[in-house]
């Protein structure tokens, strides 16, 4: 345990800066340098910090001058370098590092540059020698990265193929640096590997769809990732050098001005423009002003390996990060390493890519005081589980046994038990529901499900009283992968699984005809969810519009067929309904 740390940090009042800032700020024991070439702008920014326990200390800072004389004047304990862009840094590219060895103070950057990154290592020597730890590219790319696959890879044999992206929010904001580096390497070529051998990838016009869906919660909406130069291609490679491939992605959205952006892209690749840097400002003030979408950013991070059997595993490690939290995940490696550091863990002396100096968990503790959701998915038993336990994966286990059991589905299953329905009353909701087959108005009626399964899909067949309707359930793919798609006649409803305090609700994301998508703006709106209570499965379904009102309501409680009937009648006279006459 220390008394206290001198944190100097080089940007720190700009994006990544200041979330660092906002990070730390809560620990009495840290004295921030907020340090940039503007003393002013850094007052400011430390100003508007006025809840802050640490304390905050503006300072002009200008790292292309006299590095050292700077740092004789603070004697900072740790200098962060969250300036950038670090792609062209400028000579010499590492002065600050250079500086930081001669004056014996330990250093972090969150590069974001793969050949920066990987060029640390030449002042390993130096740093042992010190005593002192120099960290590069100390952010989500490569350090959450590294820590996933580690967590994906235990039980395999060997690491085949790795991938992985970022989704940021379309409200998070993006730095001009980080606008200036990736208008930098767009379309020009990077090293990266692909089929077992090292070959030139070009950022921006390599692409991949990805869903990001933590089990059990609403997933992001199915992303269009492109190819980005981060320090994993080159990182991740040294540490699991028999992958034939590193991918590593960015989906900046709205998409049509990712469109757009990889079209320019195009330009570079086949040499009909030098660079998109002309462009940077340009690129940074459309990033920053044309938004629409969620507040919400995730990440994901996929691995391929065999099993000692030689089977072949596929796992991903799933991330989604509501509104402002999101943006704060770059800098959380920072954030970890400070304060392992005040407690006397400070990573062992020498000078690498910060790929092996945290491991997942310390992520997770860091998750854990934010709306931050993870969670893996895996095909390890994606050939035996039924259908809603393989959308939902480690979070089937989550729900209550009633829940699980009416959906563990075989061949065939039946359920039986008392609702209340009611229709709409306007005339379009009741044309609505006669078209759809949903039960007429009955607030005390008998009712029968009977599921039947075959090839992965689900025929709900409901039957209440006299009047039927049927339903088919089956898994999502492509655009609605890790969701639970329902078709009635044309149309078809995607919806997420999601569990919340015992109860799985069901929150639409698409729905389409004839396959055909539809905007949600036009999507009847549905609140339903499933739960337990005395001992019974209970549903609760809520169709609406807002051209007819509420369509169609009912809920009730079901026992699959084969429970004592005795068992039955006792919860049904605690109700007060009438048992089912079957």
């Amino acid at each position: 345990m220390t008394d206290g740390l001198k944190i100097l940090i080089i940007g720190g009042y700009g994006v990544f800066g200041g979330r660092i800032v906002a990070l730390l700020e809560d620990e009495p024991k840290l004295t921030l340098f907020v340090a940039g070439r503007s003393i002013a702008l850094a007052t400011n920014f430390a100003r508007s910090r006025n809840t802050a326990a640490a304390r905050l200390i503006p300072i002009a800072f200008d790292r292309s001058g006299d590095v050292a004389g700077q740092l004789l004047a603070i004697r900072p304990d740790i200098v962060v370098d969250a300036g950038g862009p670090f792609q062209v840094y400028g000579d010499p590219r590492y002065r600050v590092v250079d500086a930081c060895l001669a004056h014996n103070v330990n250093y972090l950057d969150l590069a974001d540059g793969s050949d920066f990154v990987a060029g640390i290592g030449a002042f390993n020597d130096r740093a042992k020698g010190a005593g002192l730890y120099i960290l590069s590219g100390v952010s989500s790319f490569p350090v959450l990265t590294a820590a996933a696959v580690r967590r994906l890879a235990v039980g395999m044999t060997k690491v085949k193929a790795i991938r992985g992206g970022i989704a940021p929010s379309p409200y998070a904001g993006v730095g001009e640096n980080v606008i200036r580096a990736i208008a930098g390497y767009a379309g020009r070529p990077i090293r990266r590997k692909r089929n077992g051998v090292f070959c030139d990838g070009y950022p921006l016009t390599e692409h991949l769809r990805y869903s990001i869906a933590p089990p059990g919660r609403v997933p992001l909406h199915n992303k269009m990732f492109s190819l980005v130069d981060v320090p994993d291609l080159q990182a991740l490679t040294a540490l699991w050098p028999e992958a034939d491939e590193i991918w590593m992605g960015a989906a900046p959205v709205p998409e049509a001005l990712h469109r757009m952006l990889a079209a320019l892209a195009w330009l570079v690749r086949v040499r009909l423009v030098p660079t998109l840097s002309p462009i940077a400002p340009l690129m940074h003030f459309m990033t920053n002003h044309v938004r629409w979408g969620e507040h919400r950013g995730g990440m994901f991070v996929e691995v391929e390996g065999t099993a000692a059997s030689g089977a072949r595993l596929k796992r991903a490690w799933h991330l989604i990060a509501e509104g402002n939290d999101g943006p704060l995940i770059p800098a959380m490696a920072v954030e970890a390493i400070v304060r392992n550091a005040l407690h006397g863990l400070s990573p062992p002396a020498g000078a690498r890519a910060a790929v092996r100096d945290l491991e997942l968990d310390a992520y997770e503790r860091l998750f854990g005081a934010r709306t931050i959701s993870t969670g893996i998915r895996g095909d390890d038993t994606s050939g035996t589980a039924s259908l809603y336990a393989s959308i939902l994966g480690e979070a089937w286990r989550d729900l209550p046994p009633e829940i699980r059991d009416m959906h563990d589905v075989g061949k065939t299953a039946t359920a039986e038990g008392r609702a209340r329905a009611e229709r709409g009353r306007s005339v379009l909701a009741r044309i609505a529901a006669t078209i759809i087959g949903f039960p007429p108005t009955n607030l005390d009626v008998p009712v029968r499900v009977q599921f039947d399964a075959a090839n992965g899909v689900e025929t709900w067949t409901r039957t209440f009283g006299s009047d039927c309707f049927r339903s088919r359930q089956f898994a999502g793919s492509g655009r609605s992968e890790h969701l639970l798609c329902e078709r009635f006649g044309a149309l078809t409803f995607a919806m997420a699984l999601v569990v919340s305090a015992g109860r799985l609700l069901l929150v639409l994301r698409r729905w389409t005809i004839f396959g055909l998508p539809l905007p949600m703006w036009l999507c009847p709106r549905s609140e339903s969810y499933e739960s337990a209570e005395q001992g019974r499965f209970n549903f609760h379904v809520r169709i609406s519009h807002p051209l007819t009102g509420v369509i169609i309501q009912y809920d009730g409680w079901l026992i699959r067929t084969g429970v004592a009937r005795a068992a039955q009648n006792n919860l049904v006279g605690e109700v007060g309904l009438e048992p089912t006459k079957a």
